[in-house]
């Protein structure tokens, strides 16, 4: 084994190299004397997803070696980088850009459903390109990682776990309602809206506001930063943002839509996207660089926040925030278990992975929930 590529709190990931034919592995080494039964439970969990699934936009387990003080995950190493931090980099970014990645995201998506799969934490930083020359213009391979998680549903079996990340979490979940794989589907739903004008359609310094405005499933597409998008694209986020879960797109209903079906090259320019893009994830940087504060206070339990004001439009209220760092500690970026109007993380583990490989601790301490078994 090599360098180190990630490093948590109950693991590291680091690289590897093949003594049989040279290639290049990411190997996750979790310490088992710091896994408390939950952990346990959980990596056991991972383990059995990862190892029933094989598809091309899927971070892959090659195998597994458990032993008496370490358990190792040799995996696929994912160079590529997250897919927000690739984007920002473009010079020229259009709508075709978008819907590439939106179908190959859908299709990771719709592999696991198909084998009732949810997967419970989609976001932007479990998104990574395969390689460095990866991008959504490019044949490059986008791969849904991080399956911590994850939940391989039984027949007619509903979910009630409450776990997500804030801004990505859907309603159901804050409603303490049973759920299935279509939690997942309205995740897709905000990143593509993210994937199109460079923000989020939800949007609050303050979670409990924030998840009120996600409850309420009220947004908009404000000008100019929508000015350029076409209806079809409009028409995907409709029926993906959804509150009714039963009526929400399936990700098999979104690689058949005509706008991500569509294969012609439209080379619509979004021309408000970048400094959209660069701010929101800029900020959203920031805001995982402070998680180790956060951290301090899961310790302590339950972390009770303040009520904030009425949600109101979240484009307006992000482009005015963008760029200012007040209130942001108020926040939990990482995956979390949400209680009525409060955010419990968890545990305190400090994920320092540089999102380019498996995160170093998964659901097993990547500063929050790794939820009991349902």
């Amino acid at each position: 084994m090599g360098k180190t590529l990630g490093q948590g709190s109950f693991a590291t990931v680091k690289l590897a190299t093949s003594k049989r034919d040279g290639g290049k592995f990411a190997i996750k080494v979790i310490k088992r004397t710091s896994l408390g039964p939950e952990d346990e439970t959980a990596l056991r969990s991972e383990v059995k997803v990862l190892q029933t699934v094989d598809h091309p936009n899927i971070v892959k387990l090659t195998e597994v070696f458990d032993c008496a003080n370490h358990f190792y995950m040799v995996m696929e190493v994912c160079a590529g980088g997250e897919l927000f931090d690739r984007i920002v980099e473009k010079e020229h970014y259009d709508e075709d850009e978008a819907k590439k990645a939106i179908r190959q995201i859908a299709s990771a998506l719709d592999y696991c459903h198909e084998r009732k799969i949810v997967h419970r934490d989609l976001k932007p930083e479990n998104l990574l390109y395969g390689d460095a020359t990866s991008d959504a213009t490019s044949e490059g391979t986008l791969k849904l990682a991080d399956f911590g998680l994850a939940k391989l549903l039984d027949s007619n079996t509903m979910l009630h776990t409450a776990c997500g990340t804030p801004g990505y979490v859907a309603p159901e979940i804050l409603m303490s309602n049973p759920y299935d794989v279509q939690v997942d589907m309205w995740s897709l739903g905000i990143i593509s809206y993210i994937l199109l004008c460079g923000f989020p359609p939800f949007y609050d310094d303050n979670n409990s506001a924030l998840f009120r405005s996600i409850k309420s499933g009220k947004f908009d597409y404000p000008s100019p930063f929508w000015d350029d998008v076409s209806s079809d694209a409009r028409d995907l986020i409709d029926k993906l943002l959804v509150l009714d879960p039963n009526k929400r797109f399936t990700a098999k209903e979104v690689l058949s839509h005509h706008w991500v079906s569509d294969t012609k090259a439209s080379n619509r320019r979004l021309s408000h996207f970048t400094a959209c893009m660069k701010s929101y994830n800029a900020r959203r940087k920031f805001r995982a660089g402070i998680m180790s504060l956060q951290a301090i206070s899961a310790m302590k339990g339950l972390v009770q926040l303040n009520k904030g004001p009425a949600p109101g439009a979240a484009g307006a209220k992000l482009m005015g925030a963008l760029g200012k760092k007040q209130a942001i500690a108020e926040e939990t970026e990482g995956p979390v278990e949400v209680v009525g109007e409060a955010v419990s993380t968890g545990s305190a583990a400090e994920d320092k992975s540089d999102g380019a490989v498996p995160a170093a601790d998964s659901a097993l301490a990547q500063d929050t929930t790794a939820t009991p078994a349902e």
